[in-house]
This record gives C-alpha cells, sequence and structure tokens, in this order.
C-alpha cells in the first residue's frame, strides 16, 4: 500500500510542515502523516507570526526557502515593524493572520509541492533496527519504511488538557493526544520531561466596545516577511489595547483554589515570558493592572484573541473576570482559556543537524525539543528536513553557526545548554545581532541553501541583484560632493549643524539625525542617482554605511570567537579520563558531547579553566 519513501515527517504543525516542505523540494520522496488533515499549520494559539527575534527567524526561514514567510504575507491582516526606533538590529517584523486562511494557504503550498505525499493517521511506534530508524509504525497498523524519520509531535505527546478541576487528554482543545511513542523512546534510553503551555479565551467581538479601548492600527508601509514579490494585503485590521484592572485580579484570585497549576496538578514548567493571567497576578503583586490585546482572528470572523489572558481557571471565573475588563463588559465567550501539558525530551540529547544521538536517521524538530512558538518550531523543522533529506542521501548535514543565523543560536542553546522550561528566542540571546538582522538574512543565507538545492534560482538572482545595487549605490554616496549651499536649508530646518565645506554624502548619511530618503528628498542629484534602485536596496546599503563601524567590530569577535569553533573534539574523546576535570564538567561533557571547543565552552557549567585543559589534551 505504502511506497518506500526517503523521509518521513510525523505531525503537520509549523515544524513538520516546513519539514515536509523542505525535504520534498530538495528532492527526498517524501510522506507527511497527520492525525487531521483539516488542522496542517494549525495557529493553536494567537494567529501572529513574528515579533521580537521572532519576526528575524521568520525571514530566515524565507531566505532558506522555506515556506513560513510567504503563507505569513499572503494571509496577513495586519503588518508592523516593531522596535523602529531602537537600531535595524533590534527591527522585527509582525504580523497579525487570518487564522483560516494561513492553513488554507498553507496547504496549498504543500499540496503544490512535488514529491510530497499525505497521510491521515496516528503515529505511536518507530520501527527501528540496528540503533536505526527505519520507518514509522501507525495506530491503523500500518509499517511504512522510510531512510529517515522527522518527529514534529508539537503538544501531542501524551498531552493533558486542564480547565479548573477538569482535566482530560488531548493534543489541543477537541483534539485527541499522541501515546505510544514517549514510552517507546524512553525504553530506548532517551530521556523525557513535561511542559506546559496555555491559551486564553475566545471571545464574540460583536459582543465588545472598542471605544473603551485603545486602537492600535497597522504600519502604512507593509514590508512583509518574503524577500519574493509576495501580494499584500491593500487594507488592514487594527487590534486593540486594554487592561486588566484590581476588580479583575480580585475575580481570578477566587478561583485560585481550583487552579490545577496553584493545586499541583500541572507537573510541566511553563514559559516564564509568557505567563498566565493567573500567574501575572500571583507573582506580580504589586500591580494594579496588566495590558492585554485585544487581536482579530481573521478578515471574514468575529472571533477575538484576548492576548495576555491566557489562564487554565475554572470557565465561570474566566467568564465573570473577563466581563469587568473595560470593553468587555457585556462580552460573549466562545471558548474558554486552557493549559496543555505534554512530554518533550531534552535536546541535549541531540546533534547539530537535530538528529538523535541514540537512535541514528531520527530527527527531533519543534515541542518536542522543548521550545515554544511557531517561528522556533518552523526553523527547526526546516533545518530537520534539510538535514533529514542530507542523511537519506549520506550528505553531510547543515549547520548554521550562531555568527550565521538567530536559528543557529537556537539550536546551539538548546543542545549546550538544553532547557528547563519552554524556550524562546530573544534578540539578547544573539551575541551577534548587529550581523544577525532581519532585512540581511537573505544576504546571509540563501546562496547556502541554494548550493544544496533548496532555495530556487529566482531567489539567488534577487540575491545577487540586492548586492550589486547595494554595491552601486554606495559608491554613489562615496563619490557625490555635496556643497554647503545645497544642503544647510535643509540641515538647519532639522536642527542639524551646517557645513561650512563642501562634503562626501557618505559622510553626511553617518549623522545620526539623517536618514538616506529624507536626505535624497532634500537633494535633488541624491534622489536622481537612487531612482533607479528598490527600496530595499537603498536601505540595506543606508544600514551598512551607517553602521558600518559596529558590524566591523562584531566581525572581528567573530573571528576571534571562530578559533574556538575550529577547533573540533573527536566523537571518541573520552572526558572521564581526565582527572584535572571537576565532576559536573566531566558528566556534562559527557552527555553534551559537544563538537568542538567554542561549544563545549558554552555548555551551562564549563568554566574557562576546563576549556583550557581540554586545549592541552587536544594538543593545542
Amino acid at each position: 500500500m505504502f511506497p518506500f519513501y526517503d523521509v518521513i515527517v510525523v505531525g503537520a504543525g509549523h515544524a513538520g510542515c516546513e519539514a515536509a516542505a523542505a525535504a520534498a523540494n530538495m528532492g527526498s520522496k517524501t510522506l507527511l502523516v497527520t492525525m487531521n488533515m483539516q488542522t496542517i499549520a494549525q495557529m493553536s494559539c494567537n494567529p501572529a507570526m513574528g515579533g521580537i527575534a521572532k519576526g528575524q527567524i521568520v525571514r530566515e526561514i524565507d531566505a532558506l526557502g522555506g515556506y513560513s514567510g510567504i503563507v505569513t504575507d499572503l494571509s496577513t491582516i495586519q503588518f508592523r515593524m516593531l522596535n523602529r526606533s531602537k537600531g535595524p538590529a533590534m527591527w522585527s517584523p509582525r504580523a497579525q493572520n487570518d487564522r483560516m486562511l494561513f492553513h488554507l494557504k498553507w496547504r496549498e503550498k504543500l499540496e503544490q509541492t512535488p514529491n510530497l505525499d499525505f497521510y491521515q493517521d496516528m503515529v505511536n511506534g518507530l520501527l527501528i533496527k540496528d540503533n536505526r530508524c527505519i520507518g514509522i509504525l501507525t495506530g491503523m497498523g500500518h509499517e511504512i519504511k522510510a531512510k529517515a524519520v522527522v518527529l514534529t509531535n508539537g503538544t501531542f505527546l501524551n498531552g493533558i488538557v486542564h480547565i479548573g478541576e477538569k482535566h482530560f487528554g488531548g493534543g489541543r482543545i477537541a483534539e485527541k493526544a499522541a501515546t505510544g511513542i514517549t514510552e517507546q523512546l524512553v525504553s530506548l534510553g532517551f530521556e523525557s520531561d513535561r511542559l506546559k503551555t496555555g491559551t486564553p479565551p475566545r471571545v464574540d467581538g460583536r459582543s465588545l466596545d472598542y471605544s473603551k479601548m485603545e486602537e492600535q492600527p497597522g504600519d502604512s508601509l507593509i514590508t512583509g516577511f518574503s524577500f519574493l514579490d509576495v501580494p499584500k494585503p491593500a487594507e488592514q485590521r487594527s487590534c486593540w489595547i486594554t487592561y486588566t484592572n484590581q476588580k479583575v485580579h480580585d475575580i481570578l484570585k477566587t478561583g485560585f483554589d481550583r487552579s490545577p497549576m496553584f493545586a499541583g496538578r500541572i507537573d510541566g514548567v511553563g514559559p516564564r515570558y509568557c505567563p498566565s493571567i493567573e500567574d501575572k497576578i500571583n507573582r506580580f503583586a504589586d500591580r494594579e493592572r496588566h495590558q492585554l490585546f485585544v487581536e482579530p482572528e481573521g478578515w471574514n470572523t468575529v472571533e477575538i484573541y484576548l492576548n495576555g489572558f491566557s489562564t487554565s481557571l475554572p470557565e465561570e471565573t474566566q467568564y465573570e473576570a473577563i466581563r469587568n475588563i473595560p470593553g468587555f463588559e457585556q462580552a460573549r465567550m466562545f471558548r474558554p482559556g486552557y493549559a496543555i501539558e505534554y512530554d518533550f525530551f531534552p535536546p541535549t540529547q541531540l546533534n547539530y543537524s537535530l538528529e538523535t544521538k541514540g537512535i541514528s536517521h531520527l530527527f527531533f524538530a519543534g515541542q518536542i525539543n522543548g521550545t515554544t512558538g511557531y517561528e522556533e518550531a518552523a526553523c527547526q523543522g526546516l533545518m530537520a528536513g534539510i538535514n533529514a533529506h542530507q542523511k537519506s542521501r549520506e550528505l553531510e548535514p547543515l549547520v548554521l553557526k550562531r555568527s550565521d543565523a538567530y536559528i543557529g543560536v537556537l539550536i546551539d542553546d538548546l543542545i549546550s545548554k538544553g532547557t528547563q522550561e519552554p524556550y524562546r528566542m530573544f534578540t539578547s540571546r544573539a551575541e551577534f545581532r548587529t550581523l544577525l538582522r532581519q532585512d540581511n538574512a537573505d544576504l546571509r543565507l540563501t546562496e547556502i541553501s541554494y548550493r544544496l538545492g533548496l532555495a530556487g534560482e529566482e531567489r539567488m538572482k534577487r540575491v545577487e541583484t540586492k548586492k550589486h545595487s547595494v554595491s552601486q549605490i554606495a559608491t554613489v554616496l562615496k563619490e557625490m560632493s555635496v556643497e554647503p549651499a545645497e544642503i544647510n536649508p535643509w540641515f538647519e530646518s532639522i536642527g542639524s549643524s551646517l557645513i561650512s565645506e563642501k562634503v562626501k554624502a557618505e559622510k553626511i548619511l553617518l549623522r545620526p539625525s539623517v536618514e538616506l530618503d529624507a536626505f535624497a528628498n532634500a537633494l535633488p542629484k541624491l534622489k536622481t542617482a537612487l531612482a533607479e534602485y528598490d527600496a530595499e536596496s537603498i536601505e540595506q546599503a543606508s544600514i551598512q554605511i551607517k553602521y558600518n563601524v559596529y558590524i566591523e567590530k562584531e566581525r572581528e569577535l567573530v573571528q576571534r570567537m571562530s578559533q574556538l569553533e575550529d577547533l573540533e573534539i573527536p566523537e571518541s574523546f573520552d572526558y572521564k579520563k581526565i582527572s584535572s576535570l571537576g565532576n559536573e564538567a566531566r558528566e556534562k561533557l559527557s552527555r553534551v558531547k559537544p563538537r568542538t571547543l567554542g561549544q563545549a565552552s558554552r555548555i551551562s557549567g564549563i568554566n574557562p579553566s576546563d576549556v583550557q585543559i581540554l586545549m592541552v589534551y587536544m594538543g593545542r
């Protein structure tokens, strides 16, 4: 009934979709197995993509030839570039999406992908032979063989849904949990643990009074996520901001005795940076109010997502509390919030390719590795799909370094440090964030993906054109001289120092108060010289010139750090024989098995002296 596949992907969430698309687009005969074909790429929580650091990840996925950026642009109902008031390293695109359209566009993209088959069934076992994964066993009793398998189970592994004192099995509300895989992997020597996440109530937008809220419109210019020419919406929908108050907090506290979190019925650790509303008012008791974002779920629905009000309190407590939020006095609840607890596998059990150390040809991606967020899952799926294809062809894996991409930072963090709570990406996690900007993801990554056969000709040509345009714009600015009489009137109007002799345009652009667009509008000959170039190339050239000193400093730091990254540790290296290492260092190095001294230096609990000892033993 089933052919022999190169790659099987289990689960069709954000990680699974990217994994399946990547493997298939690289030429692998791929099967995507999901328990429900109607929930492919379901936005289980907030219908939004991007945000701080997450937006950079989506642009990196797009630059590498993944689909998340394209699908996000096709389903956007509002777009904002966050942190515009800060430097470009902090700019982060964010889109509010149409939940149903996002799912439909993802399914369309997958169905149009050659080499990709679909099958609806539960996977409750893996086929293992000689410590190698050779396929899957489904709930219907089918054995399906493959050269490599990617597990992207999300929150479904032994998932339990909690609402007040009620709890029942499920991977999402009204969807059954997946069983069998955890038990099998544990029997094979894997370590598993539990994590928790949650979601807020959904309400009827027709029952809300928006006059009591603060409107949050989208940007007038929609940059979008994809570096390709994906159509952008002609109009946008606003989001809204409101706040909790002391009465809301008091009502919520009445349900604490029935809270699964406070009563100890939930063992899993929740996300620190996206806590439930009961956790917020418990931990920050001095705060009189908490901000809530009122977000529409799509173009043609009245359903509203109450961002910031994630909860697992009893339904009646949720309902009463909501009705005391400004603008929600007459609110009707479509669905209560709930918490979900699920199995994950500490990611120190993985190689950098996301292949498991214990079983070859088996890859993990997404929440099974302890992450939270669509974007974190999608980028892992992309990398696992690429590397499952590479493994099936006995080719070298693609491993991105911390200086290459936020994706590299995420994977390195997971494998070197592990995680005790749902891992979320932040710009502060990336030490080279000036290099890893959202605007240059294509310049950093597309050529790598093109060489692998994933990114197509169109992407590569656009990158080459952009590079050429940026170089030409930089030459224009370096060579163009500006006379005092040409520019001083504008300087005066913006409160900038006047010049007394002619200077190069490049030097003027270095002024903090000068942006290239405004500069060109004030200097007609510059505007004429830049007329043939697109806005993306002009912005890129401006950033590279204005921030060149900082960019070069970071490149120098990368070069110094790369000396440790280039020192590879043999796989057979026996740390237990090095008596000069402390017990903790020996135990952690033996468990993680770092590939390089650079990775070893980032393992929690490893000191600089430990690294020096390793260098001595390696003859360095």
